[in-house]
């Protein structure tokens, strides 16, 4: 009897446990529905695709697109013109004023050792000064931090700073890589302008050993027009060389010349097109990227990539059949490069116009295999995000985390918007990024059309879910 009861105790016991565990169906389930869409909309990006045969447009017949110049805007007439063809229910020019700053003739480098003459490739940073005419030659001073050259201070007078510090070779997303270095080029001529050097030379920002320098933009904020110097990024095959020579020869002479311009304000556009919702007309949702690019390669990762998933994005919901609940639409912003002002106008328009905007989508990190999303969100949405990782899997899209939304889609931020960034494999981005080899050839087709059909599958189930 002694051993009856101790069993039935531990039955109990056991069964109690039991009562305890989660069931094994309490696993977020995929909707078999949501799940054939998806399908759907895969199969029809890459058996039916337009984004790669737009991109090549683009690319090879427009080029690069910088802010003010006259491919920018040769792509807003083209975009205007590829939506309405497309039969979007609306499609406008959202006119902003963008700045115009111009490269003028290629730059030159070299510096001189023991007789010998080492040419480097450069470019001038965007929003540089140009050098004057005969252009710049001093002694340079290598440094690898803002804080470094800070502390030199007027040991920097009369010199060239040269700022080296590499990307890390540790992060697995490269974009750490880069927000560890940037402010070296956004801010190096800022920095040092007010000791009085000469001008600044920046080491590209990627971690490829390449002949290529990158640009990007660069800013003096308000310091005096005397002391702003100009500014250019150099190859990081030549930033290793001019290191290791200035070990060698620490009094060498760099010489370089540079002839940018920065002209008056241009007149410019977003270019926007249309879905209308079925349910709530006046409840937008936003899928984008951005039309402008630098001028150096023609701007195929960035941001062509981001703009053509943008727009088969709604083509792929007109050849499904699927009519959105909200109204969706694709924006081609202007200038994101070198000022944001597209993203702001859009968004300061969107206010004015009492707009209510519940999620955005930006595309803007290349065109390659996609791996999945970042979102910035309240905890309600964004554990509705979170939840369709399972869902999503299938199609590589396994990192769905929290994290940038995107910098166009940014100034739109309140509580109750959800902003989403698209987040393809970033292994190669920075290859390319700002600089002369970021062209179509290095886009893949297939890898393209994943991404916008990732892009759709994202912005069905926003559409359908989020409120």
């Amino acid at each position: 009897m002694k051993h009856f009861f101790i069993a039935v105790i531990l039955l109990i016991a056991f069964s109690s446990f039991d009562s305890l565990k989660p069931e094994k169906n309490s696993e977020p389930t995929v909707n078999k529905a949501d799940s054939i869409v998806v399908k759907q909309l895969f199969n029809t990006a890459l058996s039916n695709g337009k984004s790669y045969q737009w991109l090549d447009h683009l690319s090879n017949n427009i080029g690069g697109r910088l802010s003010g110049s006259p491919q920018a805007q040769q792509a807003v007439e083209w975009g205007e013109k590829l939506m309405k063809d497309l039969g979007f229910d609306k499609v406008w020019l959202q006119p902003v004023m963008v700045p115009h700053w111009v490269r003028g003739e290629k730059e030159v480098a070299y510096f001189t050792v023991d007789k010998i003459k080492y040419d480097v490739a450069i470019c001038a940073l965007g929003g540089s000064i140009p050098t004057p005419k005969k252009g710049v030659s001093g002694e340079v001073i290598e440094v690898n931090s803002l804080a470094e050259a800070e502390a030199l201070g007027e040991k920097l007078r009369g010199k060239i700073v040269f700022f080296n510090r590499p990307f890390e070779d540790t992060p697995i997303e490269t974009f750490k890589s880069y927000s560890g270095c940037v402010d070296q080029r956004g801010g190096g001529a800022k920095v040092t302008g007010k000791f009085g050097v000469l001008g600044v030379i920046v080491r590209s920002m990627t971690h490829s050993i390449d002949d290529f320098p990158h640009t990007g933009a660069m800013g003096y904020g308000d310091i005096p027009e005397n002391e702003k110097v100009p500014a250019a990024a150099i190859s990081t095959i030549a930033a290793n060389l001019l290191s290791e020579k200035l070990k060698e020869n620490p009094t060498l002479k760099f010489y370089f010349k540079q002839s940018c311009e920065t002209l008056p304000d241009a007149p410019s556009f977003n270019v926007i097109g249309e879905m209308t919702g079925s349910e709530f007309p006046n409840t937008f949702i936003t899928v984008s990227g951005h039309l402008d690019s630098w001028d150096l390669g023609d701007g195929a990762h960035d941001d062509g990539a981001g703009i053509v998933q943008s727009i088969e994005v709604l083509r792929l919901f007109q050849l499904n059949g699927i009519k959105p609940k909200h109204t969706i639409r694709a924006v081609l912003f202007m200038n994101e490069e070198n000022g944001l002002r597209g993203g702001r106008k859009y968004a300061e328009e969107a206010k004015n116009n009492n707009e209510n905007h519940i999620a955005a989508l930006e595309s803007d990190s290349g065109g390659f295999t996609p791996r999945g999303f970042s979102f910035e969100a309240n905890a309600k949405n964004a554990e509705l995000l979170k939840s369709w990782k399972q869902l999503l899997a299938p199609y590589g899209l396994h990192d769905i985390n929290e994290g940038h939304g995107g910098a166009d889609i940014g100034p739109l931020k309140s509580e109750t918007i959800t902003l989403v960034g698209y987040r393809p494999d970033s292994q190669r981005y920075f290859d390319y990024h700002h600089a002369a080899n970021d062209t179509f050839d290095k886009v893949n087709k297939r890898e393209l059309e994943l991404g916008a059909a990732s892009m759709a599958s994202l912005i069905y189930l926003l559409d359908n879910y989020l409120e």
